[in-house]
């Protein structure tokens, strides 16, 4: 599908622009954002012959090697991401999607719908929400982008503060019943799982925001240069990200050390127990089998309160250990 956007002055009381999407079916002419959504090759055709450039396939951007994700082809140049996508998922992916920046024109290739497009988009429609210009588009679309991996960050770390509570809160017996580690151990797996994607999204943005700087930076003259600066602050915006990211995982594996770690304790628990059991077991056994042995000279066979004896000497012995160990703290 191919969405073409121009922009206009439609509802701009102050002399503003806003961004506006035309359909399929409209000329591409003074489009300023053409956007394929899972396109056909009918559809590719189309772009390449309106702005002269070659769009890549969905096997083409799945085959980059790291050396050509961003590079220059004639006057456009090629700048393949990885955008979180399926944020409000347990486990948001990461999807593919190709910046074909040319002087017409931003081309995006996507074969999903990230929520920092639809993101975007409501801030651009708005009057005065989105600069003219294929570059005032693409820096719009990074800002949206940093925005939505920030807050998918930040849930992510209100997740973690609420398991860590949860893990060293010593007066709740949930976790320590019903699985309740094991839940806890996979939720911080899925925690890394996410915070990894919006690592490796954030590393792809700032190669973008690099090679977008490096290339206007000394060259004052072309349309983009005004974005230079923008793109320096989105480039520490998204290096913040990257520390933060970090932090969330040395808090995660702390979590994750702490749980095993109380894990071990709950299980030396009971091995402790059984030990303990075990012990004061010992001496009742010990009597039960001396008087289970079929000797015909046994003194108490033939006595009336043997049995009771018996009994109530193996009772003794069981108590005498069970409260030395009381008493030792070790129970």
């Amino acid at each position: 599908m191919i969405i073409a956007h121009r922009v206009g002055t439609e509802g701009c009381s102050n002399g503003g622009t806003r961004l506006s999407r035309h359909g399929e079916g409209d000329d591409l002419a003074g489009a300023v954002w053409i956007d394929l959504v899972n396109p056909t090759p009918e559809e590719d055709a189309r772009v390449e012959s309106h702005l002269g450039i070659a769009i890549p396939t969905r096997e083409e951007m799945r085959d980059l090697e790291p050396s050509e994700l961003i590079y220059t082809e004639g006057n456009a140049r090629y700048m393949t991401a990885r955008v979180i996508c399926h944020s409000e998922t347990i486990v948001p992916l990461l999807a593919d999607v190709t910046f074909i920046l040319t002087e017409k024109a931003l081309v995006t290739v996507r074969y999903t719908e990230p929520y920092s497009f639809t993101l975007f988009l409501n801030r651009a429609s708005k009057p005065g929400g989105c600069a003219t210009g294929p570059e005032g588009v693409l820096d719009g679309l990074i800002d949206a982008i940093v925005d939505r991996a920030a807050e998918v960050l930040r849930g992510v770390g209100d997740k973690i503060d609420f398991t860590s509570r949860k893990v060293f809160d010593g007066r709740s017996r949930e976790v320590e019943q019903g699985g309740a580690y094991q839940r806890i151990i996979r939720s911080i797996g899925q925690y890394e799982h996410i915070i990894s994607n919006v690592r490796e999204s954030m590393v792809s943005i700032e190669r973008v925001l690099l090679f977008l700087s490096a290339i206007y930076q000394n060259r004052p003259q072309k349309s983009g240069a005004g974005f230079a600066a923008e793109w320096r602050t989105a480039l520490r915006d998204v290096q913040a990200i990257e520390e933060h990211a970090t932090f969330l995982s040395s808090k995660i594996q702390f979590s994750l050390n702490a749980t095993l770690g109380l894990v071990s304790l709950e299980q030396n628990k009971i091995i402790k127990l059984f030990s303990v059991v075990s012990v004061a077991l010992m001496p009742p056994t010990l009597i039960a089998s001396s008087y289970g042995m079929n000797f015909k000279n046994m003194p108490e066979l033939n006595w009336d309160y043997g049995y009771p004896m018996a009994v109530l000497l193996m009772v003794v012995a069981a108590i005498v250990p069970y409260a030395f160990f009381r008493w030792k703290r070790w129970l």
